[in-house]
């Protein structure tokens, strides 16, 4: 399952992401990416989970969750990674 992850600190970065979710499972690919131009981060990425329940449990854990001091957006994303 590809997992939208929203409202990100600009301070956030892939193994934060990844501590984060393995506690609910396996986690493939993160796609974290820069703008254009100004190399600043997103404030969204993509997460990758394999097992659908275990996705779905992080989902479930995250959503408004505070991160960095910035309440999290976790939902599942349609978005292939």
């Amino acid at each position: 399952m590809n997992i939208y992850v929203g409202n990100l600190s600009p301070r956030t970065l892939k193994w934060h992401l990844r501590r984060m979710f393995r506690r609910y499972g396996a986690v493939g690919n993160i796609s974290m990416d820069k703008r254009p131009g100004n190399g600043n981060p997103y404030n969204f990425c993509f997460v990758e989970m394999p097992m659908d329940d275990q996705a779905s449990l992080a989902i479930k854990e995250l959503n408004g969750k505070k991160m960095g001091g910035y309440l999290l957006t976790v939902k599942e994303s349609g978005v292939s990674i």
